[in-house]
This record gives structure tokens, C-alpha cells and sequence, in this order.
């Protein structure tokens, strides 16, 4: 939510090639990175217990990325009949599609500060709880307002994950950042595809109440807390000892002396993240309802949606070992922004006639995001660095994205078609590839906030 990835100028990183110890705290326990593959005998109880502990963090960040999105792709596939059901107009509509990136906003800026007092996956673990109890309750709260409050609780949770994922990565799996990253982004992607496909079938099925639809989802959330629970329970309290040396180890613990606000590269990085992730709730809370509009029946619009989700699989694993062979990730930019400016000309020429072609378009342009979480890796050089870029930039970002579902919602009723929607989707695009290439240079955000301090 993740390491320095060096492109080819720079070889392997520091951890991998110098370091020989390493010490990290995930969980809030101390555990030895690097060395300790060397040292520790492969029988020994302390490497047995490091091994299990590490197998049950892959299982955990699997799980709960798979979770980090079904709350959202689940509603886009039934926001007709939650709509009708809860008499929402199309404006109340865009108010509840930009609820996710609001509750990103202001409760992922928390992440690195309950991160410090209780461990990474002591948060995430009652984050995965939270988005267990949202999706439980918002189906039945009886009202607009109680559906919009369960929908909080659950993207309240999804926040703080989407924040410290990429701090787990890095401290569990240094040498390992970007296969980890597009695991997670895998995972992810996987989550949010399979999501929109079969909650119109699943809920057709459990007797075609929407209810019952988005509530399933909230039992799968709860297998996500599982991995965590016996993480969390040995976070301990301390963090690295006072006696380790080196300026890595120390910088690890005082994660405030970062300005991040004063790199140029953090706030380009924001803001891409802030204008993929417009295009993505854009997608998720309204693609299937174009589909609708032009005669495509709902459960080949939830298909529909489900290939935009399920392109970014295999893209979210391939870009960001791509990404960080690169001297500079903006011709990747250049190319996924390219991909949705085409998909969204065909929604406007053609929704229906070419729908599977816009819909692999646009899941491909979606994959701007393991892009960006692959780049907030490559632009700081220390876990705290990486820790402080991912809250700035997913914080602020969500909040650069929240007017526009709402926008779309609001040109949506007002003209009685797409043609303004899919224009404003238009015209985000380009300052979306403009300020990629800026956040794909070759620079690092601790390097820019000393110069700028200077």
C-alpha cells in the first residue's frame, strides 16, 4: 500500500546487495530480513517460525486485496435496483459513487499513524473486520442515509488497507518488491472482477434480492480477518533497538522528519493517482449502467464490467516488473492513457456495438493504478518514506477523485445521456498522462524535500 525498486541505472537495491542485516517491525514484532537467510539454520525454531509467519502475510495480503474492492464493483452491478429500492435519485447516485474515494481521503491519511501505535496488520486486521461489518449492515439499513453509513463503515477499512498493503510489502519482502506488488495488485484486480460478474447471477440465484446480493459479500470479507488475527496478537511494542545502528535503521524510526509536502515528485504522484482513480470509480460505479442504457441486458452489462476488472490480472502482475526495468515509467503512462481515451470514444460512438472491445480498452487504462502503487515504491528510499508517500498520495489523490462520480452523475440527469459524462472522462485523460510522465522520472522524494528545505 513497498520497497525502493531501482530501474536498470541502478542495479539492485541496498537492501538486497549491502545490507546484512535488516531489521523491520511487522505486526509490531521484530523481524530479521536479509541476514538471517544466511545465519539462521533452516530447522531452527526462530527460522520456522519466520517461515510460517511469512506464509500466513502472503495469505493475508492475497485475501484481503481480493477484498479491497468488491464493495464497489458489487453496488455498480446493482445500482439500478438499489437505486429503485431506496428511491435515489441519479444525483444521490453520484453521491454514493463518490463515497469510496472520500472515505480513502480521510481515513487512509490515519493509516501510518495507527500503523506506529499498533503494527501494520494489527490495522489491517481490524480493517478487514470493518469491511466485514459494513457489508453486513448496509443492505439492511432501511434507508438511503443507513446504506450510505454501512458503505462507510466498510470503505473506512478498505482505506486504511489501501494505505499500509504497500508498507507490508516492503518490510516483509524487500528483495521481492515488485513480484509482492503485482501479486497484491493481482489479487486485487481478481476481487474486483469476479465481483461485478456474478453478483447479478448470485443474487438472481439467493432469490433476486439485492440485499442478499451485497450482503454475501461481506461473509467473504470475513475470511480476510482470519491471517491477520495471530499477527496481530504479536505485534509486541517495541520498535527497532536503541543500540541498532545505521541511518536506515533510525530513519525507520522517526518517520515524521520527512516533508513530503515539499517534493514535486510526491505531489505529481498524487495527483496521477488522484485522476486514475477518478477514471477507475467512474468505470466501476457506472459502466455497467451505460451498458444498460444502449440495451444491453444487466447481467451481460455486470460481464461486461467484470472484463474491464479482470484485464488488470495478468496487467497488474506484468506492469510493475516492467515498471521498475525502466529508467522511466511515463511511455507506460502514455500508453494505458491512450487505451482509455479509445474506450471511452467507442462508449460514445458505439456503446453497445463494440462493448467486449471498449471494455478490454478501459480494463487496461484501469491498470494506471498497480502502476502507481508500483511508482510510490521506486520514488522514496526508506519503509518510512514509502510509508508517508503512500498516505500523501492515496489521501490526496482520493480526494482530487471525489467530484468526479458525482459530476457524472449530476451531467447524467441533467442532459438525459452520456455524451457530457463520457466527454469529462475525456478531458481528465490527458492532465492524467501530462502529470504521469512528471511522477514516472527517475527521482526520489526524500532527495526533493531536503534540496527544497535547502
Amino acid at each position: 500500500m513497498m520497497g525502493l525498486m531501482a530501474g536498470k541505472e541502478t542495479g539492485t537495491t541496498a537492501s538486497e546487495a549491502n545490507e546484512t542485516t535488516e531489521i523491520t517491525e511487522t505486526a509490531g514484532a521484530a523481524v530479521t530480513v536479509g541476514a538471517a537467510r544466511g545465519t539462521a539454520s533452516g530447522g531452527s525454531p526462530a527460522a520456522v517460525t519466520r517461515a510460517w509467519a511469512t506464509r500466513l502475510v502472503v495469505v493475508g495480503i492475497v485475501l484481503s486485496a481480493f477484498n479491497l474492492r468488491p464493495a464497489i464493483t458489487s453496488l455498480g452491478a446493482l445500482l439500478e435496483e438499489v437505486r429503485d429500492g431506496l428511491g435515489m435519485s441519479g444525483s444521490v447516485a453520484g453521491l454514493l459513487t463518490s463515497v469510496p474515494p472520500l472515505c480513502f481521503a480521510v481515513f487512509g491519511v490515519m493509516a501510518p499513524r495507527l500503523a506506529r501505535r499498533f503494527g501494520p496488520a494489527a490495522v489491517v486486521c481490524a480493517g478487514m473486520a470493518a469491511v466485514t461489518a459494513g457489508l453486513l449492515i448496509r443492505p439492511y439499513a432501511g434507508s438511503t442515509a443507513g446504506f450510505l453509513a454501512g458503505s462507510a463503515l466498510a470503505l473506512m477499512g478498505i482505506a486504511v488497507s489501501n494505505v499500509l498493503m504497500p508498507v507490508i510489502v516492503k518490510r516483509w519482502f524487500p528483495d521481492r518488491v515488485g513480484s509482492m506488488t503485482g501479486l497484491y495488485s493481482m489479487a486485487l484486480a481478481a476481487g474486483t472482477a469476479v465481483a461485478a460478474a456474478v453478483t447479478v447471477p448470485l443474487t438472481d440465484t439467493l432469490g433476486g434480492s439485492w440485499q442478499t446480493g451485497l450482503a454475501v459479500w461481506g461473509g467473504l470479507a470475513a475470511v480476510a480477518v482470519l491471517p491477520w488475527i495471530p499477527l496481530a496478537r504479536d505485534r509486541g511494542t517495541a520498535p527497532a533497538p536503541e543500540a541498532e545502528a545505521g541511518a536506515r535503521a533510525r530513519a525507520e524510526r522517526q518517520p515524521p522528519a520527512l516533508r513530503i509536502t515539499r517534493s514535486r515528485t510526491a505531489w505529481a504522484l498524487a495527483v496521477f493517482f488522484g485522476l486514475q482513480a477518478t477514471a477507475a470509480y467512474i468505470t466501476m460505479g457506472w459502466m455497467a449502467q451505460i451498458f444498460r442504457d444502449a440495451g444491453v441486458s444487466a447481467s451481460t452489462a455486470g460481464l461486461l464490467l467484470a472484463v474491464t476488472m479482470v484485464m488488470g490480472v495478468p496487467l497488474a502482475f506484468v506492469i510493475p516488473r516492467v515498471a521498475t526495468r525502466l529508467p522511466h515509467q511515463g511511455p507506460i503512462v502514455i500508453a494505458l492513457g491512450v487505451c482509455g481515451l479509445a474506450g471511452y470514444a467507442g462508449l460514445y460512438l458505439a456503446p453497445a456495438g463494440g462493448a467486449w472491445a471498449w471494455a478490454v480498452l478501459l480494463g487496461i487504462s484501469n491498470c494506471a493504478f498497480p502502476l502507481a502503487l508500483t511508482m510510490v515504491g521506486m520514488r522514496a528510499r526508506t519503509g518510512a518514506g514509502v510509508a508517508q508517500l503512500s498516505a500523501f498520495a492515496q489521501s490526496t489523490g482520493y480526494l482530487i477523485s471525489i467530484p468526479g462520480p458525482l459530476l457524472v452523475g449530476v451531467l447524467y440527469q441533467h442532459s438525459g445521456g452520456w455524451g457530457l459524462p463520457i466527454a469529462l472522462m475525456v478531458g481528465l485523460m490527458i492532465p492524467q498522462m501530462a502529470v504521469g510522465v512528471l511522477a514516472g522520472r527517475n527521482r526520489i522524494v526524500e532527495d526533493e524535500a531536503a534540496t527544497t528545505a535547502a
